[in-house]
Order: structure tokens, then C-alpha cells, then sequence
């Protein structure tokens, strides 16, 4: 008997089977993103508090703090900014140093489902650099929240990592949510930013 060919989809709740080496953004609903993200733990669940900081919070406190740094922010900005890490829904939240040890076009692969994405919500294909570039930013600053109030590290040390927060940036007060606080407030910020 032959054996089956190696399987390269996600059945999603939705019922929609996402191909993870050709995604189409027939395959993508939003519903399926902020489930898979509020399921998603930061920094490995190595985080204080009764619940795990997920990647759906992450992503809301990322388009917060970009439009934090640029408050001019136009709403399809805004929602590139929010689904900035929405691959991690099927590709789980690899922490950096991982990434890079992996072997494979890691990067690419989450490109390459950012894509679907973006062209499954009425977004271009890629955002321009200067959007990359202030996402990046306010990804860092995250990281750098994140590290100094829910994952232990020294304020010392999360500056050596990810530098230091502009002093007029408004600090967020963290607090991990239960998976289903996490999906809802990430829909909630979706459905604001689409209309």
C-alpha cells in the first residue's frame, strides 16, 4: 500500500483547510486568527500572572503603541499594525533566538502567510518600509513592556535588549486575560479598525 502524501494544511475551526506552503486568502477568517492568537503564549508562557500573555494581546498593545507613536495612523495602518504577527495563529510565536536556528526561511514562511492575509482583509500585500519600520518599533517596545512587567527581567536589562521607551510614551499597565477575554478584545480592535 502507498503511503499518503505528507499532509500541508491547518483544518481551522471555521472548517476552512489553510495550506500552509501555498496559503490563499479564501482560507483566512479573522475568527480562526484571534482563536489561534489568544491560544498563543509570549515569551514561551514564561510570564507571571494566572493566565499567559498571549499573542493576540500583544498584537493589540502593538497597534496601540504605534499609533501611540504616530497618532495620525490611518485605520488601514492601524490594521496592518494589529495583524502584524496574525501567521503565528497556525505557526505558533517562535521566540527570536529560535527563529534563527531553525534552518528554514523562517521569515518567508511567515511572510508568505502574512500575504494571505493581508490580501484577505482588503490590505496591499506588504506594507510599505516606513510602516515595517514604525511596526518594528512598536513591536520592540512591547517586547520591552512585556519583559519588564510580565517576564521578569530587570528594566537594566530589557534596555540592552530592546532599548529605551521614549519618556513620552504612555507605559501600558499589562495584565495577562483569559483566552477568551484575549480572542474577544482582539476582534473587537479588528472590528473597530474595519469599518
Amino acid at each position: 500500500m502507498a503511503k499518503p502524501p505528507n499532509r500541508a494544511w491547518q483544518r481551522m475551526l471555521s472548517g476552512r483547510r489553510l495550506d500552509l506552503l501555498d496559503p490563499s486568502p479564501l482560507d483566512v477568517e479573522i475568527e480562526d486568527i484571534a482563536h489561534g492568537l489568544a491560544r498563543v503564549a509570549r515569551w514561551n508562557g514564561q510570564t507571571k500572572g494566572e493566565h499567559a500573555f498571549s499573542v493576540a494581546q500583544h498584537c493589540v498593545l502593538v497597534e496601540r503603541l504605534a499609533t501611540d507613536l504616530n497618532p495620525r495612523l490611518g485605520h488601514e495602518a492601524r490594521l496592518m499594525a494589529l495583524l502584524h504577527d496574525a501567521p503565528e495563529y497556525v505557526v505558533g510565536d517562535l521566540i527570536s533566538p529560535f527563529k534563527a536556528a531553525v534552518g528554514i526561511d523562517y521569515k518567508g514562511f511567515e511572510l508568505k502567510l502574512l500575504t494571505s492575509i493581508h490580501l484577505r482583509f482588503g490590505l496591499p500585500a506588504k506594507a510599505p518600509a516606513t510602516l515595517q519600520a514604525l511596526f518594528k518599533k512598536a513591536d520592540i517596545l512591547a517586547a520591552y513592556f512585556e519583559a519588564t512587567q510580565l517576564a521578569g527581567f530587570e528594566p537594566g536589562e530589557a534596555r540592552r535588549y530592546f532599548g529605551t521607551p521614549p519618556k513620552t510614551l504612555k507605559v501600558p499597565r499589562l495584565v495577562p486575560l483569559a483566552t477568551a477575554e484575549a480572542q474577544a478584545q482582539f476582534l473587537e480592535r479588528f472590528r473597530r479598525l474595519s469599518i
